[in-house]
């Protein structure tokens, strides 16, 4: 469909869901002048939708469509208003429930493409983005994230499409202007990038911090691009052909002048050399070029090196490159720094760029040297943590990390948290990602799980920089969560020792308001409170076991998945937390529904807790007509791939009918006994 006819079908959709909406608010006004404005359009309605069945030969084309049966018109004239309402409301209800639906599938594939899109994987990610949108097409979230998928893609005309959706869907969306700022300024679109920022400011005037960097740095990059071009025609004065790559080299000896003109004049000297071949037979003008470029700090260009050097694999073979890239990444010249990264970024982006890294460069510093630009305001700290982020994808760069990460990665980290707020708070998001995906290896994991005072800096990083009224910060706190849920799955000492105020911390995060943060904070709990029986009397006390039942009452697969696990946690040995699950949840309707899940962890979790419940007295006769018995002999005589399901639905069953004999007479119906029986091995328990 062209790009115009799709975006009229969406303005129409658009329009018809408003405009049913508005005429069911008007038949349920309590005002009789608005009620009966509101009728006579519901008539004006019926009447147009009657007129235009009968000219399409009476054929329904339409599930909106009030009357369906085009043959019976007589008996749609006698239709009176109260039964159009009715009608209408249910026609209502009925689109608010695939709505609902729909929205439901659409956040499911957003968080898969989420997830894919914070491990590297871009292209997986728009196509999770994108099936969101066939669910769901006015969500404008999972427009701006496909958007921020195809900026990191360098698909910056799509971008910059997905971008105009998003404000078709809500035209104040500062994501999606921010968005296409950036998208625009890579396409050196210097006037549309200022555009979308003062957008910005215009709608939150508050923003006025986040609009400053954003037009300094569309001010830096457009000096960037003229200054180059003026440097550039500086060192072509003369005539180019006559000119060789010895006379060009001597031309950029010059002394003290800009560093652009020295860009310029190696971009130059890659366009002289038309023989590759023959320049790597000289010998010494290789070494000469090699060392000519690494000794003048200011007069560097990475991306003219890379020009120059077609052969990529040569370049990082040359003894010189290894001991260098380092030095001119720690130069603290703004410039060299920006042209190193690049160059680096042109290997890191691509899988057999990533592997000449990480075979010929010696990389045991280069962690603890690219966090560091999570201090720089400007490009610099994004294209350090793009780099890392494609690094972490190479087990060689994780084996080469172990070396420095207690002497010098792990320090500087601690370092950063405890001083989170004078970071750059989006490149450090990133940064604390990119530890957690390190904690994929195990020896890398040991260390940092084992490292108290990584521990003491992730805490006092969540009490000082957590505040619902800063949302800059919240990236952060959901990025250190995350952390330390990849930490939990580690078990030591110092764990134990710290649990009681991990579970503080997450107790306090579950008000917050962003969804995603509650999510993590509740899954740390599921992994810090089997460390600690003090932790779980902790947050016992502080009414976990409610807050848990709320969440599983209305949360999505992740949260009841990790909600029923602290549960489970808690209700294993805390007589205080069965009690409250059932005071919660008299009739198990909570626990019921989790054991229709299709995951084997929440049904496993969910009957593990019910027949821990049934020694609470009057738990197991509450449950009398009720479904369970028939729920629990289908999990206990099921295949389930999980043996613990089968184990903790059959314990249940025969606590069950132990505590209220009265569920036998309905587990004879179900012809379940020889099933109980054939499960007695997992009832020694009871």
């Amino acid at each position: 469909m062209p790009a115009d006819a799709e975006e009229e079908d969406f303005q129409r959709f658009l329009r018809r869901v408003d405009a049913v909406t508005n005429l069911v608010q008007g038949l349920n006004s309590p005002d009789p002048v608005v009620k009966e404005k509101a009728t006579a359009e519901a008539e004006t309605r019926l009447h147009e939708q009657e007129t235009s069945m009968e000219e399409e030969s009476k054929t329904a084309v339409n599930r909106t469509v009030i009357n369906t049966r085009a043959s019976d018109m007589a008996n749609a004239e006698t239709v009176n208003a109260d039964g159009f309402l009715a009608t209408l409301e249910k026609d209502a209800k009925e689109r608010a429930e695939r709505r609902k639906r729909n929205e439901q599938l659409a956040n499911a594939l957003k968080e898969e493409g989420n997830n894919a899109f914070r491990k590297g994987d871009y292209v997986i990610a728009i196509q999770r983005y994108t099936e969101g949108l066939e669910k769901l097409k006015d969500k404008q979230e999972l427009y701006t994230n496909r958007a921020q998928a195809y900026l990191k893609m360098h698909e910056y005309g799509k971008t910059i499409g997905d971008c105009e959706w998003a404000l078709k869907c809500n035209e104040n969306y500062i994501k999606a202007y921010f968005l296409m700022g950036k998208a625009h300024l890579a396409l050196k679109h210097y006037s549309e990038s200022r555009q979308c920022y003062e957008k910005i400011l215009e709608i939150d005037p508050q923003k006025e911090s986040l609009f400053k960097d954003c037009m300094n740095e569309v001010d830096s990059e457009e000096k960037r691009t003229k200054d180059e071009e003026r440097a550039m025609k500086e060192v072509q004065s003369g005539t180019l052909a006559a000119q060789s790559i010895k006379e060009l080299l001597q031309k950029l000896d010059r002394p003290d002048q800009n560093i652009l003109y020295y860009t310029g004049g190696i971009r130059l000297l890659a366009g002289a050399v038309k023989d590759w071949a023959s320049v790597q037979k000289e010998k010494t003008l290789l070494k000469w070029i090699c060392l000519f470029l690494f000794s003048s700090f200011g007069k560097l260009s990475a991306l003219g090196m890379v020009k120059l050097y077609e052969n990529q694999r040569l370049l990082l073979t040359h003894p010189d490159v290894n001991a260098q890239l380092p030095k001119l990444l720690s130069s603290g010249v703004s410039e060299i720094q920006k042209e190193t990264l690049a160059l680096i970024s042109l290997y890191s982006e691509n899988v057999n760029g990533r592997r000449l890294l990480v075979r010929h460069q010696d990389l045991t510093e280069w962690l603890q040297i690219l966090m560091m630009f999570v201090n720089s305001t400007d490009a610099r700290a994004s294209s350090a943590m793009n780099i890392l982020s494609d690094l972490t994808e190479e087990e060689r760069f994780k084996t080469q990390c172990r070396v420095m990460l207690s002497t010098g990665v792990l320090p500087l980290f601690t370092q950063l948290l405890t001083s989170a707020k004078l970071v750059n708070q989006a490149a450090f998001a990133r940064c604390i990602g990119i530890m957690g995906n390190l904690c994929a290896d195990v020896v890398i994991r040991m260390q940092m799980a084992e490292c108290k005072e990584c521990w003491q800096a992730c805490l006092k990083f969540v009490d000082e920089c957590f505040d619902v009224s800063t949302p800059k910060y919240q990236e952060c706190v959901f990025a250190v969560l995350g952390l330390m849920m990849n930490l939990l799955l580690e078990s030591n000492v110092i764990i134990q020792n710290f649990a009681v105020d991990i579970s503080r911390r997450c107790m306090s995060l579950l008000r917050d308001k962003d969804g995603r943060i509650v999510t993590r904070a509740i899954g740390v709990l599921s992994r810090i409170l089997p460390a600690s029986s003090s932790a779980v009397e902790e947050v016992v006390k502080g009414g976990v076991v409610k807050k848990m039942m709320k969440f599983l009452k209305a949360g999505g697969q992740i949260t009841s998945t990790y909600g029923i696990k602290t549960l489970s946690v808690c209700i294993r040995s805390n007589r205080q937390a069965q009690e409250d699950l059932v005071k919660s949840d008299k009739r198990f309707s909570v626990l019921l529904k989790l054991l229709d899940s299709e995951n084997e962890m929440i049904v496993g979790n969910a009957a593990f807790c019910l027949g821990q419940c049934l020694v609470v007295p009057g738990a197991a006769t509450s449950l009398l007509n009720s479904n369970v018995v028939m729920i629990l002999l289908k999990h206990a005589g099921g295949d389930a791939t999980r043996s613990l399901v089968q184990e903790n639905a059959a314990i249940a069953l025969g606590k069950l009918c132990v505590t209220e004999p009265r569920h036998i007479v309905q587990l004879r119906k179900l012809n379940g006994l020889a099933i109980l029986n054939s499960s007695m091995k997992y009832v020694h328990s009871i």
